[in-house]
């Protein structure tokens, strides 16, 4: 197993959070008091929260800091109370200075909601969306957005499918590992720097900064933009680490996994990803090896590995032998 990565941590790191702007436009809501202010307002959370204990009244460990939202279940409730009722709850939740509240399925709230929030300069807004279909859409793009973010330098591609962080010393050929790629049908996702964020405790997304987005470093040429010579096709926004292949240069003397047996792993800010070291000597072309790493890591995610077919296939040769052996002995 070989040592964890050694990743630097970038400015963003610091304060993640997404404009309430953002997250209105990137979901399509509406927003019902337009009134109110949403430039400086920020989510930092990737929870929900749905008050239907604080509609009934009950606001202990009251979760304010995320994104509320009303479904179904809380609209039907409050229209069951007295509106004098119903006054004091909104006067009560919006003291708190919620992110926002969001409605789903189209409901639309009474007067008396719109007046507290725009009272207290709560956002209010709307979705026609189903109420767990604008829960996921939230937390999956908040999580995205606020995500622990580590940078390293390499090359990040898509090759079928499967996310490969190619590191290496500089000048050890990278870049043009990934432009080979490139012209076989694969895509680019990131070159030189690659901005790296934990989705969850099973995934790292990898990314290129936007100063550098399309663009290759080949050294003796320059630079190349691989979107306008190869069309959009060649060139991918995000894309999840499944494997990182380490290009380093042939030693001889060093001994290197010529069956695959053993699983090598590294470590990215805490996730486990399958890792590949590869000897670069002349006539060694990466671009094929990479491809047959990607597909030999989609073969192992549906259970066949071809280093233990190989394995079975020696071992049942032996055991032919020796059983031969033992007849002719006899």
């Amino acid at each position: 197993m070989q040592d964890t990565l050694n990743l630097s941590f970038s400015d963003n790191e610091k304060d993640n959070k997404v404009s309430l702007d953002d997250l209105i436009s990137k979901m399509g809501f509406v927003k019902l008091n337009s009134q109110v202010e949403t430039k400086d307002r920020y989510i930092r959370y990737r929870s929900i929260n749905r008050p239907a204990l604080q509609m009934t009244g009950f606001f202990d460990y009251f979760d304010s800091k995320r994104v509320q939202i009303i479904g179904n279940a809380e609209h039907i409730y409050l229209q069951t109370l007295p509106r004098e009722e119903r006054i004091k709850i909104y006067e009560k939740l919006f003291t708190y200075n919620i992110p926002c509240l969001v409605f789903a399925r189209g409901l639309m709230p009474d007067d008396d909601l719109l007046e507290e929030a725009t009272k207290n300069s709560i956002p209010v807004l709307s979705s026609k969306k189903p109420t767990a279909e604008v829960i996921t859409e939230i937390m999956n793009w908040v999580a995205s957005m606020v995500a622990p973010v580590q940078s390293i330098h390499g090359v990040l591609v898509d090759v079928y499918g499967e996310g490969i962080l190619i590191i290496g010393e500089s000048g050890i050929g990278k870049s043009e590992t990934a432009l080979e790629l490139v012209r076989r049908g694969h895509r680019l996702v990131a070159d030189d720097l690659v901005e790296i964020k934990k989705i969850n405790d099973e995934m790292v997304m990898g990314s290129a900064p936007a100063i550098t987005r399309h663009f290759i470093e080949l050294r003796g040429i320059g630079i190349i933009d691989v979107k306008s010579l190869y069309g959009v096709e060649s060139v991918k926004e995000s894309q999840a680490i499944d494997m990182v292949i380490r290009i380093e240069e042939w030693q001889k003397e060093k001994e290197y996994d010529r069956i695959g047996i053993s699983e090598e792993y590294d470590y990215i800010m805490g996730v486990k990803v399958t890792s590949h070291s590869i000897p670069v000597s002349p006539g060694r072309n990466l671009a094929i090896i990479v491809e047959a790493a990607a597909v030999n890591n989609r073969q192992k995610k549906m259970g066949y590995k071809a280093a233990d077919e190989f394995y079975r296939r020696v071992q049942e040769n032996i055991d032919a032998k020796k059983t031969k052996e033992n007849d002719i002995n006899e």
